[in-house]
């Protein structure tokens, strides 16, 4: 199969975990892929890695470092893409952070430092690829990176929470106005997924005094999987590669859960 052949993607957060796995698969099956990253010696690896990959398969890479936050290097890393691949059509709004944080202690810092990428992040990327889109008088898609922390609080993350229920909010209202333009705002939200980000998480919790041992809080959080085990991030990109590929253009507005069956809503 080349769902996504000839399309040209943008996956930030790409430097690693569920990021690295998206614009991975999107390569198996002939995709252009940029991975975008705040650390830019690390996508630049990985983008180097995957040369092969994409060469096999008739797709190229290219890498961009970017702070989510700054609209100046969203519009930077969308012109870097652009200018390789000569077109966008599809964008991901991975890039994503948490720092954990029992509830009566979150600061104003923990929020906003959350929040910010999370929330505004998410936000700048869809305007930035949505004005590219227009220009180029092209379809588009926009898909976003929401969590089952997007259908239920935590005592311990709050910020994440709050930060994952508004990327489902600005899916909903830019699919809303964005339909004129023919561009589709989907998204999809993982329960557990063994990432590195897990890694920290797990790290951060028994810091906090959430958890007393290493794995614990996986342990938990994952007792009620039906599928009986923590995804990896293979586990997430059949539905990603999906998302971005002509299959799903009559999906807009929408969130796909791919929790294992944590959440039943």
């Amino acid at each position: 199969m080349a769902r996504v052949s000839g399309r040209s993607c943008i996956v930030t957060g790409a430097a690693q975990g569920i990021g690295r796995a998206i614009g991975e698969a999107l390569l198996d099956e002939g995709a252009d892929v940029c991975f975008a990253d705040i650390n830019g010696g690390k996508v630049a690896e990985v983008a180097q890695a995957n040369r092969e990959r994409a060469q096999r398969a008739g797709g190229q890479v290219t890498h961009a470092r970017v702070d989510v936050t700054s609209r100046e290097q969203v519009r930077a890393m969308i012109v870097h893409a652009v200018d390789m691949f000569g077109k966008l059509d599809v964008k991901f709004n991975n890039a994503g952070v948490n720092k954990p944080m029992n509830f009566l202690d979150v600061t104003e810092e923990n929020w906003r430092f959350i929040t910010d990428v999370n929330g505004l992040g998410c936000l700048i990327g869809m305007q930035e690829a949505a004005q590219q889109f227009i220009r180029q008088g092209t379809p588009g898609k926009i898909i976003n990176t929401a969590s089952i922390a997007s259908r239920q609080g935590f005592g311990n993350v709050a910020p994440y929470c709050a930060s994952k229920w508004g990327v489902v909010s600005l899916t909903q209202s830019g699919a809303r106005d964005l339909a004129q333009h023919d561009i589709t705002v989907t998204g999809f939200a993982p329960g557990v997924v063994a990432t590195e980000m897990w890694e920290q998480v797990d790290q951060d919790l028994m810091a906090i005094g959430a958890a007393e041992r290493p794995g614990q809080a996986m342990e938990e959080f994952s007792a009620e999987i039906l599928k009986g085990r923590v995804a990896t991030p293979a586990d997430i990109t059949g539905t990603t590669t999906f998302l971005a590929s002509k299959d799903s253009d009559y999906m807009t507005g929408q969130i796909v859960m791919i929790d294992g069956g944590m959440t039943l809503v």
